[in-house]
């Protein structure tokens, strides 16, 4: 295995936890989000290319703005509903 291998598990590890973390609130519910996360996951488990490797995770990064856009906006849309209801 090349040396920089490891840290690529490291960070693949890392972006799995964080999105499982974030998939607690994801409006179709968790039961929904966890399978196929993993799923993704595991089609990937085999790849040995660096590179490959590093798009995927930068894929995984992209993924997690979304999600993270999605619970902002559902935050705003709340936000925006109590205030307009007062007005």
């Amino acid at each position: 295995m090349p040396p920089s291998t490891p840290s690529l598990r490291h960070q693949v590890i890392a972006l799995y936890k964080e999105l499982l973390y974030l998939g607690r609130e994801y409006p179709l519910g968790y039961d929904y989000f966890r399978p196929r996360l993993h799923k993704a996951f595991m089609s990937k488990a085999g790849e040995t290319d660096e590179d490959k490797i590093r798009k995927g995770i930068s894929q995984g990064e992209y993924v997690k703005k979304e999600i993270e856009m999605l619970y902002y906006l559902k935050r705003y849309r709340t936000l925006r509903k109590r205030y307009d209801a007062d007005a």
